[in-house]
């Protein structure tokens, strides 16, 4: 008897790898949403940032960062190709906030250093699953000298 289905090749130790970190940099994202949220709600920093309270700046600023950070959850999460976009959206919405207005949103060094290494880890990963690829391409192959 023939099996129906097609043989689907077991993902690799970076394929692995990736999926693992993009799920731990969506969970990161949901908690960002949840400090938004909880901010916006009254929840945290003792009800003194809730919306109607807030700066028209911050109200932009939090009120856009509590809705681009869950989604960027999810497309993290599920590991589609929409969620790294989405991610840099929210990332470089809150490095400009801290680059071009710290006096409105003040300066946080920390998470600037997190994004930024967000970022450098998702391009050597995708750099390393580029090359993984063209090996494979290139092993492969039976046609080439």
């Amino acid at each position: 008897m023939l099996h129906d289905s097609v043989h689907v090749p077991k993902p690799s130790l970076t394929e692995v790898l990736f999926a693992w970190f993009l799920r731990l940099v969506a969970a990161s994202c949901f908690w960002f949403a949840l400090n938004y949220w909880a901010m916006l709600i009254g929840f945290s920093h003792n009800g003194a940032g809730r919306f109607d309270l807030l700066s028209a700046e911050w109200r932009a600023a939090a009120t856009a960062l509590a809705v681009v950070y869950p989604v960027a959850a999810i497309g993290l999460w599920l590991l589609v190709s929409w969620g790294p976009v989405v991610w840099v959206v929210a990332a470089a919405t809150e490095i400009a906030m801290d680059k071009f207005y710290p006096g409105i949103f003040g300066h946080r060094p920390l998470l600037i250093a997190l994004h930024g290494s967000v970022a450098v880890t998702f391009i050597l990963s995708r750099a390393a699953l580029l090359y993984q690829r063209l090996r494979q391409v290139r092993k492969v192959r039976v046609d080439s000298p």
